[in-house]
């Protein structure tokens, strides 16, 4: 795409997004990002044009080259994220327009550059609610490591009580399953969206306290698995918490339902010594197949199952979810080992 294509797809989609801003967000429908995805796919003319323009005396220019930067770091990945999160650092240490600052949210998550936790910190303050919002679903992008920096944790414990339910629900759900962060902070602001007025709000409580394995959330997963309708985010909490006495509940549900299947798995006893037993033939049968290759079989803090993982330098090595590698052995153990060496072999 040429840079004379890109500007007019540009120009088009701030006609767009003025018109929306004008109308004070009423229909937002219709603000142009179709429009900037499409020039995004320029990749670096699009990302260059971007960040000329976010000098632009109007607002509305400003805000649709934060998008363009967002949309452009979305499809060209590291390509662009490091320099499209630099400008944007830049623009927000002196923007102080709220149509702005939520755009600078957004695109600040597409970069998933932790350099812009600051930016998102300081955001987090913002009156606007929407701008909140977009914080809220921004920090989980830059909070990548196992164990996140406790300033964007503690925003984001923040918003879980801001006054704004859907504030609440996304930030409750960033803190609680987007994020791996754990400690009693975490916990106690997780147990106490499990009381808040909206159901969303509760049932996103549940299931990041559930994942956190805190006991305190089985007697609200209970209470939810027994209402007519179920959200899959409870069946989720089930598997996680992996209780025995959640099966009668369980058992009246499709378990080809979305998450019904994990939650019988993981609450059965049987079928996880099954899985274990399974583990340690696999790791029995690789051993007599190749003694050479450092094995191990572990679980994932804040994740379901178990994982296989062989790693002798960087020529072999290898990472299998260990139920999708029975799956593909027909869940004979034997067979998963052999799937597993030929895997290395490729």
């Amino acid at each position: 795409m040429q840079t004379h294509e890109v500007a007019e797809l540009f120009d088009r989609a701030v006609q767009r997004l003025r018109r929306v801003v004008d109308s004070g967000g009423s229909d937002d429908s219709d603000d142009g990002s179709d429009l900037l995805r499409h020039a995004a796919g320029s990749g670096a003319v699009a990302a260059r044009l971007a960040v000329a323009h976010l000098a632009d005396a109007d607002r509305v220019v400003r805000a649709a080259a934060c998008d363009l930067l967002g949309f452009a770091s979305n499809v060209h990945g590291d390509d662009l994220r490091s320099d499209a999160a630099t400008a944007l650092i830049a623009l927000a240490d002196t923007e102080v327009d709220p149509e702005v600052h939520w755009s600078i949210a957004r695109a600040q998550g597409a970069t998933c550059d932790p350099r812009a936790l600051p930016t998102l910190v300081a955001l987090a303050g913002s009156p606007d609610s929407d701008v909140r919002f977009q914080v809220a679903a921004a920090l989980p992008m830059v909070l990548i490591d196992d164990h996140p920096p406790e300033d964007g944790v503690a925003a984001l414990i923040v918003l879980s009580a801001d006054a704004d339910p859907e504030v609440r629900e996304w930030a409750t759900f960033s803190l609680g399953w987007l994020s791996t962060a754990d400690g009693n902070a975490v916990r106690q602001a997780l147990w106490d969206r499990t009381r808040d007025v909206e159901p969303g709000v509760r049932e996103e409580g549940a299931r990041g306290l559930a994942r956190r394995r805190d006991a305190r959330a089985l007697p609200l997963v209970r209470e939810l698995l027994a209402q007519e309708e179920v959200h899959t985010f409870t069946f989720q909490a089930a598997a996680y918490l992996a209780d025995e006495s959640l099966l009668p509940l369980l058992d009246g549900f499709d378990p080809t339902a979305d998450g019904v299947s994990d939650a019988l798995r993981e609450c059965d006893p049987v079928r996880r010594v099954q899985r274990d037993e399974s583990a340690w033939q696999i790791l029995t049968a690789l051993h007599q197949l190749r003694p050479d290759l450092p094995v191990a079989v572990f679980g994932e803090r804040c994740d379901l199952g178990l994982y296989l993982d062989v790693s002798a330098g960087s020529d072999i090595s290898g990472h299998w979810f260990l139920d999708g590698l029975l799956n593909r052995a027909g869940h004979d153990p034997a067979r998963a080992a052999e799937l597993a060496i030929a895997d290395l072999k490729r």
